[in-house]
């Protein structure tokens, strides 16, 4: 499945509550742990309470959602899945939405966004069409610009996620850098997946000194210490996410989630053992 088709617990708490473990293990972070639900696409819609239960029991405090339509997340309707989150103790703090929703019914979609309590609305992929050309390239920024305007209208900050192929060339430019210089910081944010740009052989550290204040959302996904290609669990893998995050204020992160994309096991698994992993980094 392709995703086109598709972030201190107060010490005056009670024991009791520090009891228990998804707490426990929020309150020994800097901030609180994301979790992009596209991770477990291939068994959420088997049981979404259930796995989200599971997600909340792991610490995760807050989601990242992707597959909206009409409405609806999970085949339910967005202020039923908002709502059953949030009796988990965890909150709908971003999503992913395909370019098709931005050319039409974008306004329902930050409606329904802003109603779930989200702050930001993210646009995860793009067509070839989209950047075939520095014309087209531009175009597309335009297009996102001016969503980001319907989107700060609604409360929201809009942001674009991006995969390797932006930092491949069109017409001379670096599809990242020239999408850098197009959008505007005001209307759209970029959400920088750390994978993938490491696999595009760039430096995540560099872009953040380059361009800061720029990254307001990461996803934190690990690479398999011998097939580039694959993930890993995170904190297992070759990327030293402990560089990566003493530069969050340099970047300018809001908020983290983490996404795999392949598994060294079962994705739930995955899951447990990358926030368990992740909080002895950083």
């Amino acid at each position: 499945m392709k995703r086109r088709e598709f972030i201190q617990s107060s010490a005056l708490l009670g024991a009791a509550m520090f009891a228990m473990p998804s707490v426990l293990q929020a309150a020994k972070g800097k901030s609180p742990v994301g979790l992009q639900l596209y991770t477990l696409r291939d068994v959420i819609n088997s049981d979404v309470k259930g796995i989200l239960r599971k997600v909340s029991e792991y610490g995760y405090k807050e989601l990242e959602t992707y597959g909206y339509r009409d409405g609806k997340l999970f085949g339910m309707s967005a202020k039923e899945f908002s709502t059953y989150v949030k009796s988990l103790g965890m909150k709908v703090t971003s999503g992913h939405y395909g370019t098709d929703l931005v050319q039409k019914g974008w306004e329902q979609a930050c409606a329904d966004a802003k109603a779930m309590g989200q702050k930001y609305v993210v646009v995860p992929w793009m067509n070839k069409e989209f950047y075939s050309s520095l014309d087209a390239l531009k175009k597309t920024c335009d297009m996102f610009n001016k969503a980001g305007e319907v989107a700060n209208k609604h409360g929201l900050r809009m942001g674009y996620h991006n995969h390797a192929f932006e930092f491949e060339q069109v017409e001379g430019k670096v599809i990242f850098d020239a999408m850098l210089e197009y959008l505007n910081p005001k209307a759209v944010s970029m959400e920088m997946d750390i994978y993938w740009v490491v696999r595009a052989g760039q430096d995540p550290i560099k872009y953040f000194e380059k361009y800061p204040g720029r990254f307001e959302q990461w996803h934190v996904k690990d690479m398999d210490k011998s097939d580039k290609d694959k993930n890993a669990d995170v904190g297992t893998g070759s990327i030293d996410f402990k560089a990566i995050f003493a530069k969050a204020k340099v970047a300018g992160m809001k908020h983290y989630y983490i996404e795999q994309e392949s598994y060294p096991g079962a994705p739930i698994d995955s899951v447990a053992n990358s926030i368990k992993t992740l909080r002895t980094i950083i």
